[in-house]
């Protein structure tokens, strides 16, 4: 699956916009703030009904509108439609195949994307949470289940949060809380150990050939229940819990620790190692929803050229021109960087200039 046509009303900096793509490699060029990015985040928001940057749809509009729409065609005969329109104050609709839905994580995984992004520096360098969040979006798009699970999960936290925070404790209703939360936390948990021993040996491939082989990169899943029972947890926790008012233990605790030579990449890699291991992270999430689903994710690669030398690109460039990629998405500000891409493509590709007054379609 490809996008076909894309239209875009309102979004961010962008007021009115219709692109035409190609199954193969789309690169844009442009300086920053022109709307590269926003571009390729309306094809992520079409595919998980949010940006990629985590902002309300309020702050998406356009500033001085009031409305925005997201339209994007798929395959070569235009057979399947997202459609998005959202008006200030008011409840945004998504369809999909001109069907409304009346759950917007219903539209999860249909439409598969894997984003890499500067901002991607966050799940290095950021808090547990974002780590977290990087495993869940990633899960969530192959197994539906895992989706309607930490739903479930999340809102028992926030229920039996509640319940530590009243002046009364029903001991009989917290218990009810923590058995959802036990039977919940065990089957997130089975499935995040289950995505980081699967999804390792596509990281180390892609880490090797990016750097040369130059460093030893692992994950680490850390968790509180890998050495004990979520009901255990919780009995040991109680009087704990009571005094700090909320959940302090749980698979909302848990963290990815990435290394590089055994130590924390946050720590001591470079600008360059960092980009690196993002790259091959994302990479390796696109061969693990391959292998899950049999199917072809869009890749879009946001100015991640930056920072990195010349041979890294290079490989790079090598590893997205391959029978394994399907569409992709290239966004840079240095031309030289796309020329080196576009030169070992040969066919199957289109250039577009971004310029801030509007867009220059420059097919080749």
């Amino acid at each position: 699956m490809y996008v076909k046509r894309l239209e875009i009303l309102n979004y961010k900096n962008i007021e009115d916009l219709e692109l035409q793509f190609c199954d193969g490699i789309n690169c844009l060029i442009g300086n920053n703030g022109v709307g590269k990015t926003n571009i390729l985040d309306s094809i992520y928001y079409l595919s998980f009904c949010k940006s990629y940057f985590g902002l309300p749809d309020s702050q998406n509009l356009r500033h001085g509108a009031d409305y925005m729409g997201l339209h994007a065609y798929y395959g070569e005969e235009e057979s399947e439609d997202v459609y998005v329109a959202y008006k200030k104050g008011q409840k945004k609709k998504f369809k999909y195949k001109g069907e409304e839905y009346k759950k917007l994580s219903d539209h999860i995984g249909k439409l598969s994307v894997v984003m890499a992004t500067p901002y991607d520096n966050n799940i290095i360098s950021g808090g547990n949470e974002e780590r977290r969040k990087y495993m869940d979006g990633i899960i969530s798009q192959w197994d539906k289940q895992y989706l309607i699970n930490l739903i479930k999960y999340n809102k028992a936290i926030q229920q039996r949060n509640a319940m530590l925070k009243a002046n009364f404790i029903d001991k009989e209703l917290l218990e009810v809380w923590d058995v959802q939360l036990s039977e919940l936390g065990k089957s997130i948990h089975s499935k995040r150990c289950e995505f980081v021993e699967k999804i390792m040996p596509y990281f180390q491939k892609y880490y090797d050939i990016i750097s040369g082989s130059q460093e030893k990169v692992s994950l680490e899943y850390v968790s509180q229940l890998n050495s004990e029972t979520f009901e255990n947890l919780l009995i040991q926790s109680y009087s704990k819990d009571i005094a700090m008012q909320y959940t302090t233990v749980g698979t909302h605790r848990d963290n990815l620790l990435f290394k590089l030579d055994e130590y924390p990449a946050s720590k001591i890699a470079s600008q360059g190692q960092k980009k690196t291991y993002l790259t091959a992270m994302k990479l390796a999430q696109f061969d693990f929803i391959k292998n899950v689903s049999g199917k072809k994710s869009i890749l879009i690669l946001d100015d991640i050229f930056d920072k990195l030398d010349a041979d890294r690109v290079e490989q790079i460039v090598r590893l997205v021109n391959d029978s394994n990629f399907g569409q992709i998405f290239i966004s840079d500000t240095n031309k030289d960087n796309i020329d080196n891409i576009l030169k070992d493509v040969g066919s199957g590709y289109k250039l577009f200039k971004i310029n801030k007054g509007g867009i220059v379609d420059e097919t080749i």
